[in-house]
């Protein structure tokens, strides 16, 4: 039996052992033996992951360069008008400077002290006009004179006042006890108001310390706990 080297479909410089019955083939080029030092089981290398992944990178920077781009492009339109608005309130606030007369209102609230005074002038009590209470008052009324804790002498300066004034009829004593009046103050009986309105205003008394009351003696009661202030 014959042997014969056999290298179609087979890794180079490896012998296949093939009986020649059973070969169908022609001899051809591949059934010669490859010459010494020849290049054996040749075959390209396999590809890193970095050269199979940079071309989609490229990709995408660039894509995203061109979406960054006219993003840009597109808000630094939207942003002028902002601008152009903003200029138009730096021209309102100018008007800030016209706060200044505002301040002289301020000095002419100096008149107001001379107002609050008036009335204060107002409020003062007028002199009661005793000759025409004397013309409706009635001289011959008995009016008593009393002094009740007063300076002494108070009850002898008010007879005076009232004599002196056309008073026919007075009295002046001390009061017997005490008669709980609050400042000086005038009594008189019923149908004696105009009399009474006339003796406290010679005397000085203030027309609301006249009162009516019930009186034991006399028509008109002078009651004296303060120093008395006869009008001139």
């Amino acid at each position: 039996m014959t042997y014969r080297t056999f290298s179609h479909r087979a890794r180079p410089g490896y012998p296949v052992a093939v009986t020649k019955s059973r070969y169908p083939y022609a001899p051809d080029e591949f059934d010669a033996p490859a010459p010494q030092g020849a290049p054996v089981g040749v075959h390209r290398s396999p590809r890193s992951r970095w050269s199979k992944t940079w071309p989609f990178l490229l990709v995408a920077v660039v894509f995203a360069g061109l979406a960054y781009g006219g993003v840009s492009l597109l808000s630094g339109g939207g942003e002028a008008t902002p601008q152009a608005q903003s200029t138009e309130p730096a021209a309102e606030e100018s008007p800030t400077t016209s706060e200044e007369p505002s301040e002289e209102p301020a000095e002419t609230e100096e008149p107001t002290d001379t107002e609050s005074e008036e009335p204060a002038d107002d409020e003062s009590p007028e002199a009661p006009d005793i000759d025409a209470l004397l013309e409706v008052a009635d001289p011959s009324a008995f009016v008593r004179v009393l002094n009740d804790g007063g300076p002494s002498g108070s009850a002898g300066a008010g007879k005076e006042a009232l004599d002196g004034r056309g008073f026919t009829n007075v009295t002046a004593e001390d009061f017997p006890g005490d008669s709980g009046a609050s400042g000086n103050v005038v009594w008189y009986t019923e149908n004696r108001s105009d009399t009474a309105a006339a003796v406290a205003a010679i005397l000085g008394i203030p027309a609301e310390q006249v009162t009516q009351e019930t009186l034991r003696s006399g028509d008109v009661m002078v009651v004296i706990t303060t120093e008395l202030t006869p009008a001139g």
